[in-house]
């Protein structure tokens, strides 16, 4: 063999060598991502329950309302399998709470109900924003895991599958969003 095509597939496993450690470090950036997301997320999901609860032992919800909201905020909080579906369940009933014909006049000018609606609201907002970006940096883990070199490779070693995560975190009712957006509002 010559020396320079000796050379040539020198170069060429070294490429290759270096493309496959880029494409290596580039699955692990991915998933710290998806871990870092899905912090962010379940700081925004605690944060929200702890809002709700708030709510619901505020005074400015009937009773009913209130054991409802503080029981579904509990579950939505301690619910280790099944958390997408006890978080969309404390959504639903959140907007059952702020969907009732008197609520905004009932609680109009009382003491720190606009504080803790804003507090909501805004809770509700790192909810949406927070699953998006988490959704986001699991599509993008998916995608690069499904390429053809990491399957045969293995490149992602043994690190799981990331899961999508999806809820219902809209606490406008249907058709009452004047927003032009699917982010959550509670005023106007």
């Amino acid at each position: 063999m010559s020396t320079p095509t000796l050379l040539s597939i020198l170069a060429v496993i070294a490429v290759t060598g270096v493309y496959i450690s880029w494409r290596a470090g580039r699955l692990d950036r991915l998933h710290a991502r998806v871990e870092t997301a899905r912090a962010s997320l379940d700081a925004a999901l605690v944060r929200r329950s702890s809002v709700a609860l708030e709510l619901a032992s505020s005074g400015l919800l009937d009773p009913a309302a209130s054991l409802l909201l503080a029981d579904l905020a509990h579950d939505a909080r301690s619910a280790p399998a099944g958390r997408e579906l006890a978080e969309s369940d404390l959504t639903r009933a959140l907007r059952a709470v702020f969907s009732q014909p008197d609520f905004a006049a009932s609680v109009h000018g009382r003491d720190g109900a606009g504080e803790l609606l804003g507090e909501l609201e805004s809770t509700a907002h790192q909810v949406f924003l927070a699953r998006k970006f988490y959704n986001g940096a699991v599509a993008a883990t998916v995608a690069a895991r499904r390429r053809r070199l990491a399957r045969l490779l293995r490149l992602a070693g043994g690190a799981p599958m990331p899961e999508f995560f999806e809820i219902d975190d809209t606490l406008a009712p249907a058709g009452m969003d004047e927003h032009g957006t699917d982010m959550p509002h509670l005023s106007g």
